[in-house]
């Protein structure tokens, strides 16, 4: 080691230059912006998707499609899920908490019975909504249907 090259500790000196101080910073002047423009001034923030004055892709794509505020989305659950139901829990009264244990649906969700599938057995059924096929396929095996 000789003092030639002395160094100090790592992580010890900070940098020292601060930006816009004067010409004796090193970064002075225009403290490093650039000349003119948006982004040399103070305050600048750019919005997002700003393309530079060129209309934005968001704004350049077309717009399709309408979704009603007031639209009722219900979670479909068909007539074979209803079957395996029966089938596997011995089940007769099948009502919206019986779906919801059993993971068909979820507790917030409004359930309707839709027509796929065969339905073999006698089944109570309760809902917030029935297809027509679905209605016909459990008042054909002497259940009942009701929406809630």
């Amino acid at each position: 080691m000789e003092l030639n090259n002395l160094k100090p500790a790592k992580g010890s000196v900070k940098n020292k230059t601060r930006k816009g101080r004067g010409q004796g910073s090193g970064k002075g002047g225009t403290s490093t912006r650039g000349h003119k423009g948006a982004k040399s001034r103070s305050g600048y923030s750019k919005k997002i998707g700003f393309e530079g004055g060129q209309m934005p892709l968001q704004r350049r794509v077309p717009k399709f499609g309408f979704k009603s505020l007031n639209r009722i989305e219900y979670k479909a659950v068909n007539l074979d899920a209803l079957q395996k139901l029966s089938d596997e829990f011995k089940v007769e009264e099948i009502t919206i908490n019986t779906l919801i244990e059993h993971g068909l649906a979820n507790t917030k969700d409004r359930i309707k019975i839709l027509g796929r599938g065969k339905l073999t057995s006698k089944v109570n059924v309760e809902a917030h909504g029935f297809s027509e096929a679905a209605k016909k396929a459990i008042e054909a095996n002497g259940g009942e249907v009701k929406t809630v």
